[in-house]
């Protein structure tokens, strides 16, 4: 028997200490309803009683059918003519290669634009292998590397500083098609105050003449952002591209505000829409741009290539860029 351990008392034991007064309680010996235990008796009963216990779940476990793979939650979205991606700048900004694999393919992002200077370290310095490793990465991958994003221009009045920026982007164009780029983004940033805007716009259609015939031989094409404060005035832009004449030079399509100057969005799209090559969106949440009515227009020329989210940095960013992906769904009419 375990010390410390009493016989339950009986009925008539627990009756009359219901009888009792305070102080014969005090005296009495304290009330135990511990139950009696032999402790090899009981421990061979406990671990048949376990063992069988066991066996019998088995036996449950072995009856139940199995249980139904886990079905996909519906989805009412229908596919785009156009592909969604994203720009470094700035959301993935300090994303390196995996993390932003991981991110956009959480998203249901199709591709990025890799813009020098971030954390991906895509940059002219990689080796012939590190290149490699990278190409790699994104066909391994469900996400494109659709192009890298230069911040190369070309509006300089200082010859010898505009032929440096031309060979520049030339080993830029290289390291696209080593990684397995479509192409490179340039733009224009400016117009010198001491040159005539004709002049200035012809020398950067011309840079990009040349830079056109580059990409050509290594399967690349250039995309020229409509950007800056003076040159991102959309008949700049024509000028510029009519200076360049070449198959392989095409715009970005930038989403600006100043889009609806002059003759209005509807104009300034019609001057551009056949050289379209790529497109950069602000947060499409803005009421300040039509962003509707160009993805309509977008649609409306047989665009198939890919918007990108050029939105700032968040820190919940795959909510975010879902949030983004539904809504440019809808504006097509596809959720």
């Amino acid at each position: 028997m375990l010390v410390g351990m009493n016989l339950p008392e009986t009925h008539s034991a627990l009756a009359r200490r219901a009888t009792m007064t305070p102080h014969s309680i005090s005296e009495a010996q304290p009330l135990n309803l511990a139950p009696k235990y032999n402790l090899k008796t009981d421990r061979r009963n406990f671990l048949a009683r376990a063992g069988m216990g066991l066996g019998a779940l088995g036996l449950l476990k072995s009856s139940l059918p199995a249980a139904e793979p886990a079905k996909a939650a519906p989805s009412f979205a229908r596919s785009s003519k156009f592909h969604l991606g994203t720009v470094t700048y700035n959301l993935a900004q300090d994303w390196d290669v995996p993390t932003i694999i991981k991110n956009c393919t959480a998203a249901k992002f199709e591709g990025v634009e890799l813009r020098t200077s971030h954390k991906h370290g895509v940059e002219v310095t990689l080796s012939r292998e590190q290149r490699a490793e990278v190409r790699k990465r994104f066909q391994d991958s469900p996400v494109q590397l659709m192009g890298l994003g230069s911040a190369f221009d070309y509006h300089t009045p200082d010859q010898a500083k505009l032929r440096k920026d031309i060979e520049a982007t030339k080993e830029y164009i290289a390291l696209a098609q080593d990684v397995g780029a479509t192409g490179v983004k340039v733009r224009p940033n400016g117009l010198p105050k001491e040159v005539p805007v004709e002049k200035t716009l012809e020398q950067i259609g011309r840079s990009l003449r040349e830079l056109g015939d580059f990409a050509r031989d290594h399967g690349q094409v250039i995309r020229l952002e409509v950007h800056g404060s003076a040159t991102a005035h959309v008949p700049h832009i024509k000028t510029i591209l009519d200076h360049a004449d070449h198959p392989q030079v095409g715009v970005c399509w930038n989403s600006n505000p100043s889009d609806l100057d002059g003759e209005g969005f509807d104009h300034n799209f019609d001057l551009l829409k056949n050289k379209i090559f790529s497109v950069h969106l602000r947060d499409i949440y803005l009421e300040d741009y039509p962003f509707r009515k160009l993805l309509q227009r977008l649609g409306g020329i047989g665009f198939t290539g890919f918007t990108l989210a050029e939105i700032p940095p968040s820190a919940d960013p795959v909510r975010v860029m879902q949030y983004f992906r539904a809504l440019w769904l809808a504006y097509q009419g596809l959720l």
